[in-house]
């Protein structure tokens, strides 16, 4: 059986399940994409009991690459994505998602899944490209405004992918002489990416982690899809690219943690001023990834319990995020309205979803009880050990940063709960979820509610690397945190009644960076394809005048010597060629010079 699981790599089975799901019936079609995503959620957790290790490794160039590289954090990563990737494959049946959504879904998944297997970053490479294609072709499939959106995505991923290839090319000029040849590209080589290739890999990483000021492809993109495409393309693409980044960086540093935390306020403060429900929670993936990146880069001050804790918040991210993202795609599937200010009481026509909406929001603003306090506590309390720039109550500044994501997190979905279930009188009778959209947000909802209980969050720990190191540790319903997520909720819920007029003045006089970077891109590339062509147009028309010249000159020399000045009578052919080869040699060198 073993041999069995580790000689199929989940991902080719995935692609195979796409493309079922195009040639037989739909209900069919998504059976075959069910089992297949659950196979990859199956195949994670029994590998977990002794199945790490290297396979299908094999040479590509000369250089070692392993296809399905099997260890602790792959395999955290296989478990969630199969979990999740199977309730959204439900979701996406019982939306009426066109078949063609969910193949382009599956093969993005199979990108993903291979990219967080690979064991080398030449493979890693490959797979995150195709990641970038395969969801540039779900965004796509919707036409209409997500055309114009994806083409932006895939302009944003081709560059940071160009970014990262450079950086793994850098890499393996840097490792040469140090390792075998051959071996320069595998992750066994090396701690993480080559210092050398330091930038190039946290700007090719960062796009995809929505690093602030090329993160705004994520509320650009998100929101135009698919309701059921945004489900898959909120969750997998962004974690992959946090899980990328330990790989890169497994050490972590303060660079990092910081950014981490101004992601956290970032994201949260640009959330509050959205009116688009999809949008807003698209701010809120840079503002939870934020969270992430700082248990990672404290790695090295705090050591393997930020990392753990950054791990779990990816973990709980991937279920409350894409809960969040079903809830909100049902009231859009049913009301056909993308602003909250159109919707209001609908939590009496539409219960369910309503009280899913409540799990994934109680889970994202860390309420006991719930995933997010357990992962979100964590890292916290490691920001708590760092004081290198220590603020009020002699706590520092990374930590005030969270907190302040916190709560800002915690006024957001106050304001996206208020406005979608309580605002106003209900105008509109929608029906509820369907009930396959209700089995796929039972699926996420009941995991975040499992890994959150005071009884039952040890489960999310076992899945956790460093498990033994970290268990001894954490203690999340200590009276301390729970005395601390009271004061975070208590400051959400009146700041948002507190600001909620102002915060809806700002919304239509707070651009983000995207009001300036688009407009700037688009005309100097405007500017740039025109200075190229108006160049070119003015060389092509000295060269054809300079031709001409020559070619009238020697045809009529007399008149040319006479509009000079000269009065020289010429006689014979040979003067003329002379006169004709003096002025092409003095033509071709005025072309050299100015090639």
């Amino acid at each position: 059986m073993n041999s069995v699981l580790t000689s199929v790599p989940p991902y080719v089975l995935l692609a195979v399940a796409a493309l079922a799901v195009l040639a037989l019936p739909r209900r069919l079609g998504h059976a075959a994409a069910a089992l297949a995503t659950a196979f990859t959620f199956v195949q994670a957790v029994l590998l977990d009991d002794g199945g790490t290790g290297a396979h299908l490794a094999t040479q590509l160039f000369g250089f070692d690459v392993v296809f399905f590289n099997v260890d602790q954090f792959s395999l955290l990563m296989g478990v969630v994505v199969g979990f999740l990737a199977t309730a959204a494959v439900l979701y996406a049946y019982g939306t009426e998602a066109p078949t063609w959504v969910t193949a382009f879904a599956l093969i993005y998944v199979s990108s993903t899944v291979a990219t967080i297997y690979a064991g080398d970053w030449l493979t890693l490479i490959f797979f995150w490209e195709l990641m970038a294609v395969t969801s540039t072709l779900l965004v796509w499939q919707y036409g209409g405004e997500a055309v114009r959106a994806g083409y932006r995505y895939a302009l944003f991923h081709g560059i940071g992918g160009t970014f990262f290839l450079g950086a793994v090319v850098v890499h393996g000029a840097s490792m040469l002489g140090s390792v075998p040849a051959a071996e320069i590209f595998l992750f066994s080589s090396t701690t993480g990416i080559h210092a050398s290739a330091t930038l190039l890999a946290a700007i090719g990483i960062g796009i995809n982690c929505g690093f602030i000021f090329l993160h705004t492809w994520l509320p650009d993109t998100y929101p135009r899809p698919h309701v059921a495409a945004s489900v898959f393309l909120s969750v997998f693409t962004t974690k992959t690219a946090a899980y990328v980044m330990y790989r890169a960086f497994p050490e972590g540093g303060m660079w990092l943690a910081y950014l981490g935390g101004f992601m956290a306020v970032y994201g949260a403060f640009f959330a509050l001023l959205q009116y688009n429900p999809r949008r807003l929670l698209s701010y809120h993936i840079q503002a939870q990834l934020g969270y992430m990146l700082a248990g990672f880069g404290l790695a090295t001050y705090v050591g393997e319990f930020a990392v753990t804790g950054g791990f779990a918040h990816l973990f709980n991210n991937v279920l409350y995020k894409s809960l969040l993202f079903m809830a909100v795609g049902v009231v859009i599937y049913r009301t056909g309205v993308e602003d909250i200010r159109d919707m209001g009481g609908l939590w009496r026509v539409m219960p369910v979803t309503f009280l899913v909406y409540l799990v994934g929001a109680a889970s994202i603003t860390a309420v006991p009880g719930f995933n997010g306090f357990i992962s979100k506590g964590m890292v916290i309390d490691s920001a708590h050990e760092v004081h290198n720039y220590e603020l009020l109550f002699g706590e520092g500044l990374l930590w005030w940063l969270l907190i302040l994501g916190g709560v800002g997190t915690f006024m957001s979905f106050i304001k996206l709960g208020y406005y979608m279930f309580f605002h106003g009188s209900a105008t509109l009778s929608p029906k509820d979820a369907t009930p396959f959209q209700t089995a796929g947000m039972l699926l996420a909802g009941g995991a975040c509610v499992f890994f959150g209980t005071p009884f039952t969050y040890g489960y999310l720990i076992d899945l956790m690397p460093f498990t033994a190191e970290v268990a001894s540790e954490l203690h999340p319903y200590s009276t301390s945190h729970l005395t601390e997520s009271a004061w975070l909720m208590g400051a959400g819920f009146v700041g948002f009644f507190a600001l909620k007029r102002p915060l809806g003045w700002l919304a239509h006089r707070m651009p983000d960076a995207d009001a300036v970077t688009y407009p700037a891109v688009f005309y100097l590339a405007r500017g740039s394809i025109w200075g190229v062509t108006e160049l070119w147009a003015a060389v092509d028309r000295a060269v054809m005048n300079a031709v001409a010249a020559v070619e009238w000159t020697a045809m009529h020399p007399r008149e040319a010597l006479g509009r000079a000045g000269v009065d020289v009578e010429i006689r014979t052919g040979i003067g003329r060629s002379v006169l004709f080869l003096t002025l092409a040699a003095g033509v071709a060198l005025f072309v050299f010079v100015l090639g």
